[in-house]
């Protein structure tokens, strides 16, 4: 059977995020169609490819975008795969809207352009409000975490989460559900909140509804714990944390220096009240914290290398000045730098938004940073083939390479300190 267009836009809305962000203003990346009326046997006929089991989407014939059958979910099970799924052509669009998560995500827009709004989404995007649409919301774990997420990305318009809505969430996050969110999901969430040009808020509301102490309690454990105020005037670690990854949003897009800057003071959660407010070795204890939290969200490989390395060395970079070349050149080693250029890079980004994250530091330079860049570079330009040429084996260009490299370094230190 062939498609008929006609017949078939009489039965199909265009839904979700592309009517939020149409209405917006914002770029739509992608559209989703909701059916209404129909079966999968005339989705089928039609052309469309149905994908998944257990949910009734289809795949357009031509376009290759995504339609759903109109949808009533039941909970049966624990998390946010225990639903059963009735999809006949007599759920009306109404039902299908009240199964989302919010307001502003409820709304759908037939082919003439006409808005469908049974949940007032559209006075919600005028109040800059994330309300939930109905207490079917609590059914699944995830969306406490899509909120605030939707929290950062819309966070430059004004939106925050109603306080039922933050209320619910507390709940959710005090009944256990969340402990039903796979690692995937759960990065997947993480990796896209930290994305956004505000992605401070997503932490911010996780810990404002109790769950930052559920899926990261390393990080929420920071807050109330506090630091020298001499060299650090918000005095909170916690607060100072969300303050390094706003610094980390001016100077890098990666996920992964972004990430990094969340794990790098970790370990001073572990710091015994009686030592407050310093933090003696809190780079190392930090470590395992780190390798925790990256198993606990299956984070990339790459990721969890630099957060690791970014616990365990940021401070190495603070005070690069006062390292002996021979520790600057044992950190190029530790840093893995000769193999991995980008980490490098990415951690010292990680260290300069560490620097700046502080009240009235945002401004200072960050001079460090430039000497090690320089120092690295320096000894880039040391190569094998001048030892080799003059009959240096193994061990012999190893160690004269080494002395090399040692000896540019302490040129440059010795330049650095006459200009001081």
């Amino acid at each position: 059977m062939t498609l008929d267009s006609n017949d078939l836009a009489e039965h199909t809305y265009l839904v979700g995020g592309a009517v939020r962000d149409g209405l917006l203003n914002r770029p739509i990346h992608e559209r989703d169609y909701l059916v209404v009326g129909l079966t999968r046997e005339a989705m089928l006929a039609h052309g469309f490819k149905q994908v998944g089991k257990d949910f009734p989407v289809f795949l357009h014939p031509k376009t290759k975008e995504e339609y759903a059958l109109a949808r009533t979910e039941r909970k049966q099970g624990k998390g946010y795969t225990g639903f059963s799924c009735y999809a006949e052509p007599d759920v009306t669009i109404e039902q299908d809207l009240l199964r989302r998560d919010l307001t502003i995500n409820a709304m759908a827009q037939d082919q003439h352009g006409h808005i469908i709004d049974p949940y007032n989404g559209q006075a919600d995007l005028e109040k800059r409000l994330l309300r939930h649409v109905s207490t079917a919301f609590s059914e699944d774990p995830l969306r406490v975490l899509r909120v605030a997420r939707f929290a950062a990305r819309y966070h430059y318009l004004g939106f925050t989460v109603a306080p039922e809505t933050i209320e619910l969430m507390q709940q959710m996050a005090d009944n256990g559900e969340l402990a039903h969110l796979t690692p995937d999901r759960i990065w997947k969430e993480v990796s896209s909140a930290l994305s956004e040009q505000h992605p401070q808020v997503f932490v911010q509301v996780l810990r404002q509804c109790g769950a930052l102490r559920v899926i990261w309690p390393s990080l929420d454990a920071l807050w109330g714990v506090p630091n020298p105020a001499h060299h650090h005037p918000e005095v909170d670690s916690g607060v100072h944390t969300l303050m390094v990854l706003e610094q980390a949003v001016k100077l890098s897009d990666s996920i992964a220096v972004r990430f990094a800057c969340l794990c790098h003071d970790l370990g001073k959660g572990l710091t015994d009240k009686s030592q407050w407010p310093r933090h003696y070795g809190h780079e190392k204890s930090g470590i395992k914290l780190v390798k925790q939290v990256c198993k606990a969200f299956k984070v990339p490989n790459e990721v969890r290398d630099l957060s690791i390395k970014a616990c365990e060395f940021h401070l190495h970079a603070h005070r690069a000045f006062e390292l002996k070349p021979s520790t600057v050149l044992t950190l190029f080693d530790q840093l893995d730098a000769w193999r991995k250029p980008q980490q490098f890079e990415h951690y010292l980004l990680v260290c300069e938004a560490d620097a700046k994250g502080r009240i009235g530091f945002e401004h200072s330079d960050y001079r460090q940073a430039d000497y090690l860049r320089d120092a690295y570079q320096q000894c880039l330009t040391v190569k094998a083939k001048p030892f080799v040429e003059r009959g240096l084996q193994g061990k012999e260009i190893k160690d004269a390479i080494y002395q090399q490299r040692l000896k540019l370094i302490s040129t440059l230190k010795d330049a650095l300190e006459l200009i001081q």
